[in-house]
C-alpha cells in the first residue's frame, strides 16, 4: 500500500488546530492568581522611586525577574532600559509591550504605609522622589504579564517584545534617553513588531474603567526655557539697574494671551504654562537674570510652530521695552502626539471590554497630558489607553492629579490593567496578523 503525505502547511494547520486557544478565563485566573505579587512589587518599586536616566535599582530587579522566567535579557539600552522577547510555540505575528519605570522629583504626602521617603539630585538641588504617575504600576503590570505570558508560550502564536523604558517623564539636562534614544539604539531591531500596546494609570477615572479614542490622543509636548537678563544692582535702587523679576513677571502674564487671546481653540486646544521661575539671591539684591522654565501642549505642528513664534515675539519684545533681554530656548526631542491608529483601536476595544464591561470602556477627550511612548507610535501602529485609579465614593474630577504629592492608586486598579493588557495582547496574537 502507498504512504500517503500530507503537505507541511496542512500538518501544521492541524497541529494548530489541536492546541486549544487560550481563553480570557484563563488569562484572568492567571491575572488573579499574581494579583498578591503584583501589589508587592508595586510597593517596593513606591517605596524605592528613581529619577529619569537613574532607574537602577529599578532595572535590575525588572531584569532579574525575566532572567527567572528563562527570558534572554537585554540590558542596559538607553543608560537603564530593559529587554526581553517571549518566543510563542506556534507562528504568528510580533507585539510590543512597553512598561516605564522612571519617578519624579515629588516629595510624597500620602500616609500610605510604603510611601517613599527617598531623595534625588534634580537640577543642582536635592528633591524628594516619588512615584507619583504611576510608574510603579505599570512596571510590576508588565512584569506580571511576563509571567503569563511565559506560562502559556507554548500555546501562543509570534513573539512579545517586553519593553521596561526609563526617562518617560523627560531626561536630565545635557542627557539623553526615553524612548527616543532605546529607538535609536535598535530596540525595534531586536523584534519587528507590527503592533505596539501601552497603559497608563490616570487618576482622572475611576477604578474600573478604562479610557482611551482613535486618532490624536494624548498632546504632543515640549519644554521651554526663557533666560531673562538684566542689570544687578541694589534692591534699594531699582533705578540703578534693570529689573529681571518685573520683566520675568509681565512674560509670565503676556504668554497666557497665546492661547486666550491668537489661537483658534474651537479647533485645536493648546496650553502654555509657566511651572517654575528661579532667580535671586537674597532680598535687597535685584538679580543679574531671572529664569522661567515651562511647557506647551498642542496637537498640530502648525499651532505648536505658531505657539513657539509668538512666544519668542513677546518674550523679546517685553524684554526690549524694559531695556532687558531675553532668549527662548526649546528642549531637544519634544514628544510628538500620541496617535492611535484607529483601526487597531477598534479591534482592541473588544478586548477592553471583556475586562470591564461595554460601559466601562469610555472614549476620553482630547488629553492635554503628553507621553513619549508616541515616539514609539510614530514607528508601529499602537493603541494607548488609560486605566482609571480613583476608588469608588471619591470623584475623579477632584481626586489628586497625576503628578500630585497625594497622587494615590486604587491597588485594585493594578488588576483591571493587567487584565488588559493581557486580553489585548493575547487577543492580538491569536487573531493573527493584521498586515
Amino acid at each position: 500500500m502507498q504512504a500517503r503525505f500530507l503537505p507541511t502547511a496542512l500538518l501544521l494547520a492541524v497541529s494548530q488546530a489541536s492546541i486549544a486557544a487560550v481563553t480570557g478565563a484563563e488569562l484572568d485566573a492567571a491575572a488573579a492568581a499574581l494579583e498578591g505579587q503584583v501589589i508587592e512589587w508595586r510597593r517596593d518599586f513606591h517605596r524605592h522611586p528613581e529619577l529619569a536616566n537613574r532607574e537602577v535599582r529599578t532595572s535590575t530587579r525588572v531584569a532579574e525577574h525575566l532572567r527567572g522566567l528563562g527570558l534572554e535579557v537585554r540590558t542596559g539600552i538607553a543608560h537603564t532600559g530593559v529587554v526581553a522577547v517571549i518566543e510563542g510555540g506556534l507562528p504568528g505575528p510580533t507585539i510590543l509591550l512597553r512598561a516605564d519605570m522612571d519617578a519624579l522629583p515629588v516629595t510624597e504626602k500620602t500616609d500610605v504605609p510604603f510611601r517613599s521617603t527617598a531623595t534625588g539630585e534634580f537640577r543642582g538641588r536635592t528633591v524628594g522622589v516619588m512615584h507619583a504617575c504611576g510608574h510603579d504600576g505599570h512596571t510590576a503590570i508588565l512584569m506580571a504579564a511576563a509571567k503569563v505570558l511565559v506560562q502559556l508560550r507554548e500555546r501562543l502564536p509570534g513573539k512579545v517584545l517586553l519593553v521596561f523604558q526609563p526617562a518617560e517623564e523627560g531626561v536630565p539636562e545635557g542627557e539623553r534617553g526615553g524612548a527616543p534614544l532605546m529607538l535609536e539604539e535598535g530596540l525595534l531591531d531586536i523584534a519587528n513588531p507590527e503592533a505596539a500596546f501601552g497603559l497608563h494609570l490616570i487618576s482622572s477615572l475611576s477604578s474600573g474603567t478604562v479610557g482611551l479614542r482613535p486618532g490624536p490622543f494624548m498632546a504632543g509636548s515640549d519644554f521651554f526655557e526663557i533666560r531673562v537678563t538684566g542689570r544687578q544692582s541694589h534692591g534699594s535702587r531699582p533705578w540703578s539697574g534693570v529689573d529681571p523679576v518685573v520683566v520675568a513677571a509681565e512674560i509670565v502674564g503676556a504668554l497666557q494671551t497665546i492661547v486666550s487671546r491668537e489661537l483658534d481653540i474651537t479647533r485645536l486646544p493648546a496650553v502654555v504654562t509657566v511651572g517654575a521661575i528661579n532667580g535671586g539671591v537674597r532680598h535687597n539684591i535685584i538679580p543679574q537674570y531671572v529664569e522661567l522654565l515651562g511647557t506647551i501642549r498642542t496637537f498640530s505642528p502648525e499651532m505648536r510652530q505658531q505657539v513657539i513664534e509668538r512666544m519668542g515675539a513677546l518674550a523679546t519684545g517685553i524684554a526690549a521695552a524694559h531695556n532687558a533681554t531675553a532668549e527662548l530656548k526649546m528642549m531637544p526631542e519634544p514628544n510628538p502626539v500620541v496617535f492611535n491608529e484607529p483601526a487597531l483601536t477598534e479591534r482592541v476595544s473588544p478586548s477592553l471590554a471583556a475586562v470591564v464591561g461595554k460601559d466601562g470602556v469610555r472614549t476620553t477627550t482630547l488629553q492635554t497630558v503628553a507621553e513619549d511612548f508616541a515616539h514609539i507610535a510614530e514607528r508601529v501602529p499602537s493603541v494607548f489607553f488609560f486605566v482609571g485609579v480613583t476608588p469608588d465614593g471619591q470623584d475623579p474630577e477632584t481626586a489628586p492629579d497625576n503628578h500630585s504629592d497625594l497622587f494615590y492608586v486604587d491597588e485594585a486598579a493594578l488588576q483591571v490593567g493587567l487584565r488588559s493588557l493581557l486580553h489585548v495582547a493575547v487577543d492580538y496574537l491569536q487573531a493573527g496578523s493584521g498586515r
